[in-house]
């Protein structure tokens, strides 16, 4: 188990659980019911510790190595059906998005999102989920397929923002964003995006225009991430922590502010210790707005879509 700095509490706790244990198994005493009430504390103490997480804690727990990703999330929720599509059909295959169809419940979904990678090599490869306009042009090319037959779309998000490179600049990085908005707010079948980790910038935007926009209970949503605002508004990092509760980029901010359709609240401790728990919560909350979405007309959810989207922000008339 990886700690963050704020879980050391929790950790020196579970470390007096594993002593125990060893000591219980080494000497052969019966040291069960002190280990059961020191677990009783552990859970205490994490419940006591998550209840309070600032902004910045919940942007370290977004990005907490041990946290599910992308592909872990379709694997379990789909039952291992996922079928993974490839290419742009102008580029390549940008292995920083992936997508393709698979099956909730009997019903086939196609499936896109952000993919970071699970170990150095794979992040590399994966450009830890900062895709080019060829993997934002992939997206949008399923997603057109899945218009074609007639199937609902669910993206998760979990990226840094869009790859900064030259290349990508000079490929249409911008547009390629630009144009996956337009089409998003116009496609005929259900939408639903979940923010499963990091949301930054248009990389998150480029794939989150749906009828129902979901971020998990500690992850974050905000057009900069906090050490960016930092560097700009103070010219150093060393205030990520006042610049992420200026951002109001936590779910709960976000519910509040009416940008996201709801917050799915996680395991105690975080979606990085209970894997199984996280999946079976998204998967329900899919059937769910599946189920409420299918009842809807194609052009009944356009005109919702467009009209959620453009009653976000405020706007003021300056009279002459």
């Amino acid at each position: 188990m990886i700690y963050l700095d704020f879980e050391k509490p929790i950790q020196d706790l579970e470390a007096e659980v594993t002593k125990l244990k060893e000591v219980s198994s080494k000497s052969k005493v019966n040291l069960a019911d002190k280990i059961k009430e020191m677990e009783s504390h552990v859970q205490i103490k994490i419940k006591e510790v998550y209840s309070n997480l600032t902004a910045w804690q919940r942007v370290q727990v977004s990005r907490h190595p041990e946290r599910p990703y992308t592909l872990a999330y379709i694997e379990a929720i789909s039952n291992k059906t996922f079928i993974e599509l490839h290419g742009d059909r102008t580029v390549g295959d940008d292995k920083a998005m992936i997508g393709g169809f698979g099956e909730i419940e009997g019903q086939t979904v196609m499936f896109i999102g952000q993919q970071k990678g699970i170990n150095t090599k794979m992040r590399q490869i994966r450009r830890f989920g900062m895709a080019n306009p060829e993997g934002y042009r992939k997206a949008l090319r399923l997603m057109k397929l899945a218009e074609k037959f007639n199937k609902p779309i669910v993206t998760l998000i979990d990226t840094p923002g869009a790859y900064p490179g030259l290349e990508a600049e000079e490929r249409g990085q911008g547009e390629a964003i630009a144009r996956n908005l337009l089409e998003m707010a116009q496609l005929k079948v259900p939408v639903i995006c979940i923010i499963i980790g990091e949301g930054a910038s248009g990389g998150a935007l480029g794939i989150g225009i749906g009828d129902k926009v979901l971020m998990l209970e500690n992850t974050w949503y905000s057009v900069i991430s906090p050490e960016s605002c930092s560097s700009i508004l103070w010219r150093s990092w060393s205030f990520k922590e006042q610049a992420a509760e200026a951002l109001k980029l936590t779910a709960e901010d976000m519910t509040k502010n009416k940008l996201i359709d709801g917050m799915i609240k996680e395991p105690i401790g975080g979606a990085h210790r209970n894997h199984e728990e996280i999946f079976e919560t998204v998967k329900q909350e899919i059937l769910v707005h599946l189920k409420s979405l299918g009842k809807l007309n194609p052009e009944e959810r356009i005109n919702q879509r467009i009209e959620k989207f453009s009653a976000m922000g405020v706007v003021h008339d300056l009279e002459e």
